[in-house]
């Protein structure tokens, strides 16, 4: 069968950024991003037939380049956050190109409040500073609990809380438009609500950063 100059590319491009893996053989987060950019622009290039081979490389190239800066951005950040949030309580995780960070409510609100605790101040000025130097993200502000009480007050509670995170951070100078927050109350446990260890990891806030590019 033959191999058009699409197909082509999207081995070579693979081919280099495989070569480019590190010393313990894995890709970065960011030859990652340019891997899936390069072979998602190959194949929009491709419309027609054959005959859009060169537009197919122009994609792969243009998908590939979008995808690597993509992907160094994000690790900047990523590493930014994990400097600042050090020692804070504020678990830092990356999600493909995605950040999420995740804060516990024992340390960010008193029971049943929405009312953030005034020692958690320092915490978000700090990531209201590094959310300042990185201002291509979008940041969606999630509120969740346990399942003790009533759906409608978890619920409530949940909103209250992702709000007034989102509150704090617009004082901080952060753009209030780059900010959604939203209550999920008790619709997204991350573990088992029969124990309080797993209550405790279901009541929290989760900030998610995007790439504005995805959107």
């Amino acid at each position: 069968m033959k191999l058009s100059l699409r197909h082509a590319v999207i081995a070579a491009l693979s081919a280099t950024l495989l070569a480019g893996c590190g010393v313990n053989g894995e890709m970065t987060r960011a030859e990652q991003g340019a891997l899936i950019g390069g072979v998602a622009g190959a194949v929009l290039g491709k419309t027609t037939g054959d005959k859009d081979d060169k537009r197919a490389l122009g994609g792969a190239v243009i998908g590939g380049l979008a995808g690597l800066a993509i992907g160094n951005y994000m690790d900047q950040q990523e590493a930014a956050l994990r400097q600042s949030l050090q020692g804070s309580g504020v678990d830092v995780q990356r999600r493909n190109d995605n950040i999420v960070l995740t804060m516990p409510d024992a340390i960010t609100f008193a029971t049943g409040q929405s009312t953030i605790e005034p020692q958690f101040y320092p915490v978000l000025n700090n990531l209201g500073n590094t959310l300042n130097q990185f201002a291509d993200t979008r940041i969606q502000i999630a509120g969740h609990t346990d399942n003790v009480g009533s759906d409608a007050f978890n619920l409530q509670l949940s909103q209250q809380r992702a709000n007034s995170v989102r509150g704090y951070l617009a004082g901080t100078g952060v753009v209030a438009q780059r900010m959604q927050a939203v209550g999920y109350g008790e619709s997204r446990p991350v573990a088992d609500n029969g124990s309080d260890y797993g209550r405790t990891q279901n009541r929290r806030v989760e900030i998610t950063l995007i790439p504005v590019q995805q959107q």
